[in-house]
């Protein structure tokens, strides 16, 4: 049986309002995340995605009650992911709604956490976010970063997503810093690398701007396809037109 892939917006949520810009930089305001999710979750999205790019005390709790309130009106699975240190963190998301918690610097700060929490709630609720950009620093030649693509780790992305899928991690979503914002095309290379180490579902993100971006990420070994701009700023139709284009090349779909 063929598992249909996954269409799935990303909302990046700062101090309650949806932003976007190109490798996460010249924000700018695309709107109300719970306004935003009832508009994907009409246009037919499989799941949606929000990351708090701020994730400060403040903007953590403003995004606990986004969370909150999204929860009471959309019917599809919730992703949060920005801040999550602990299980306390994935706790408190969980209750608030969020099927799933991503987690990216705290787990490459201390790689226990990801164990800590997969034990106590399963891997299902757990997501890697994996910012990788190209560099010649590491084996595969793709380098996982923080703080928004800043600050370089050393750390291989390919091993790095190797070694979160054995401590438990249930999905990776795998994010090109290089062509994030840039809306012109997913990284294929990243993406067949990253699928080649792993077996668990692997989301790609970064770089879609038309529907034809999205067959080739699913060909190079996606099994999801997050996006936001194309979404944000393209037309209301654009889940369907993304899912017809899949469909046309042969991906089942939803």
């Amino acid at each position: 049986m063929t598992v249909a892939v996954r269409v799935i917006p990303c909302l990046d949520v700062d101090a309650g309002r949806v932003v976007k810009g190109v490798n996460f930089e010249n924000l700018r305001d695309a709107g109300d995340p719970v306004e935003l999710a009832e508009r994907y979750n009409r246009a037919g999205a499989d799941e949606l995605t929000f990351l708090d790019v701020t994730a400060s005390s403040s903007a953590r709790s403003t995004m606990y009650d986004v969370v909150a309130r999204t929860a009471e009106q959309v019917f599809i699975p919730l992703t949060v992911g920005g801040g999550v240190r602990s299980v306390d963190d994935v706790d408190r998301l969980l209750r608030c709604g969020a099927d799933k918690a991503s987690i990216n610097t705290a787990a490459i700060n201390r790689p226990e956490v990801i164990n800590e929490i997969t034990r106590r709630f399963g891997n299902q609720v757990l997501v890697l976010s994996c910012d990788a950009k190209r560099t010649g620093n590491t084996p595969s030649g793709f380098e996982v970063t923080t703080h928004g693509g800043r600050n370089l780790t050393g750390v291989d992305a390919v091993e790095w997503a190797a070694e979160a899928e054995s401590r438990g991690v249930g999905e990776i979503l795998l994010n090109s810093m290089d062509a994030d914002g840039t809306r012109e095309g997913f990284d294929v290379d990243m993406i067949r690398e990253v699928r080649s180490a792993t077996t668990v579902p692997l989301i790609a993100s970064g770089g879609a701007g038309e529907p034809g971006h999205f067959p080739p990420a699913v060909a190079a070994g996606a099994d999801a396809v997050l996006a936001a701009s194309v979404f944000h700023f393209g037309p209301v139709g654009a889940i369907a037109e993304v899912k017809a284009a899949l469909r046309a090349e042969g991906h089942a779909v939803r």
